[in-house]
């Protein structure tokens, strides 16, 4: 072979070694990036090619699907009571993908997942059309519609945990949307879609997962931990050394208290009345340093808290002065929370110290019912001993029982609580934000521990903003919800 011919193959040679390579990069290396591209419209067509699998609460499904006329899609998700369940859905849209439990679990619904082999392939040789399967949640419904209505038409969520296993029990956020008014691939989807961008309300925003808020003064369950946990105070109803006024440590400023008595008040009065200056000085005297190690034992500053839909993460600051952290001690300054980190809270201290980690789905299950995934408890974290959680329940339950949570009271239960009244803005010139966090005990534990912010209250005056007036109410209601299927 001349010295031209050998070139020309070898050259050859390279454009074949070159293709080969390419093409096995796409199918082996590339191939599942490409095939869950959001913008790939193949993916978008197989997963409405046939009946999506459905979301469980309470063995009745909260979703479906519905034949259309497309000749791509072939069908289109559809949603039982789209708005009040969509903190816990998501949406799957035809034009717009999908997220949260739709997104996540996209593989169990579409039937696409790999431990669906089997019933895929035996649907090919039966003739069957190919089913996706099923979601079931751990959620409540009678829970929900108490979470969701109680919030109406006040811009707030609501989170509610099962403290002896972790499961969500509540998970609601207003105002919403309705996930299927965009499920399709319409001008009105689009339309709907566009108007919901645009809502200066922000409806799909999650707020009990993906919104952080300070949590005023809510936030003193775990001051008063911390204080118990380092030694700090040994006695919940022994005086405190704090004087009347408190001054901000490295400041001039005083403490602003709005109750009567709080110049040496014990813990557990100054939680009862919500005494500001105690908090203060007992974050002090705990110390940034031990207060961030509390509040992470807890679950802030953690960015991975998995529902499996991940919430986004509370913050504790790990850098501020003494004078930051006395005024982060009582829930304001730096200190940031989501609905369900302020029932995290709550859940173990009514858990006896002990915190379960979170979670909303029980199980995955295939198109015949058989389990193919279950979710077990898990153990997070032992944030304060057995003793010192039982000496916070005396504390929360004293705030019920003769303190400003006495909205939440219900007869014949053990109910703890903890109000709170956040406020936010230059100068705190914003309508504050109203929180409360409380747990129900019974002779087997507690079965319910819930968290309520109501961020804003269309017709209530400023000062009649309160966590007593306006959240414990809703808390009593998810409470009961749950207590009735005791």
């Amino acid at each position: 072979m001349n010295k031209p011919l050998r070139r020309i193959a070898v050259f050859c040679g390279l454009l074949v070694l070159a293709l080969l390579v390419r093409t096995n990069w796409l199918q082996y290396v590339q191939a599942e990036d490409l095939n869950t591209n959001s913008k790939n419209r193949r993916v978008q067509i197989e997963r409405y090619a046939a009946e999506r699998g459905n979301i469980i609460v309470g063995g009745k499904p909260i979703t479906g699907s519905v034949a259309t006329d497309d000749t791509d899609f072939k069908y289109k998700r559809t949603y039982v009571d789209g708005p009040m369940w969509a903190p816990v859905t998501g949406y799957a849209s035809q034009a717009y993908d999908a997220n949260q439990l739709e997104k996540l679990e996209d593989g169990i619904l579409t039937g696409n997942d790999d431990r669906l082999f089997f019933d895929r392939t035996m649907s090919m040789f039966t003739g069957d059309q190919k089913r996706g399967g099923n979601v079931v949640t751990t959620l409540n419904a009678d829970a929900q519609k108490a979470a969701f209505k109680g919030l109406g038409s006040k811009k707030g969520a609501v989170a509610a945990i099962d403290p002896q296993t972790g499961k969500i029990l509540a998970l609601a956020s207003t105002p919403s949307y309705d996930p299927s008014s965009f499920a399709g691939y319409s001008a009105k989807d689009e339309k709907n879609w566009l108007a919901l961008e645009k809502d200066k309300d922000k409806p799909k925003l999650n707020r009990a997962l993906r919104e952080t808020y300070p949590p005023g003064s809510t936030f003193k369950v775990v001051t008063a931990a911390a204080a118990l946990e380092n030694g700090v105070v040994t006695d919940i109803n022994a005086a405190t050394d704090t004087p009347e006024p408190y001054l901000i440590p490295l400041s001039r400023t005083p403490m602003v208290n709005h109750a009567p008595g709080c110049e040496k008040a014990s813990l557990n009065e100054a939680l009862r009345v919500s005494c500001n200056s105690v908090f203060a000085n007992m974050g002090d005297k705990v110390g940034r340093d031990k207060m961030v190690e509390m509040a992470q034992k807890f679950g802030f500053n953690n960015p991975e808290v998995d529902t499996p839909v991940r919430a986004s993460a509370s913050v504790y600051n790990k850098t501020m002065d003494r004078g930051g952290n006395a005024l982060s001690s009582i829930g304001q300054f730096d200190t940031a929370t989501t609905p369900l980190q302020m029932a995290m809270v709550t859940a173990a201290i009514a858990n006896d110290g002990k915190l379960m980690k979170p979670y909303m789905v029980d199980q995955l299950s295939a198109p015949n019912l058989d389990v193919l995934q279950k979710t077990e408890p898990e153990e997070m974290s032992r944030p304060i001993s057995e003793k010192n959680a039982q000496l916070l329940q005396e504390m929360m339950e004293n705030v019920v029982q003769n303190g400003t949570g006495k909205n939440a009271r219900i007869d014949g239960v053990t109910i703890g609580g903890k109000t709170g009244t956040a406020q936010h803005g230059v100068g705190n010139s914003k309508r504050p934000y109203a929180w409360f966090i409380s747990y129900a005990k019974t002779d087997q534990g507690s079965p319910v521990a819930v968290a309520v912010v109501v961020e804003d209250s269309a017709g209530t005056s400023r000062d009649d903003i309160s966590g007593g007036g306006l959240a414990a109410p809703i808390a009593k209601d998810v409470m009961e919800a749950v207590l009735s299927k005791k």
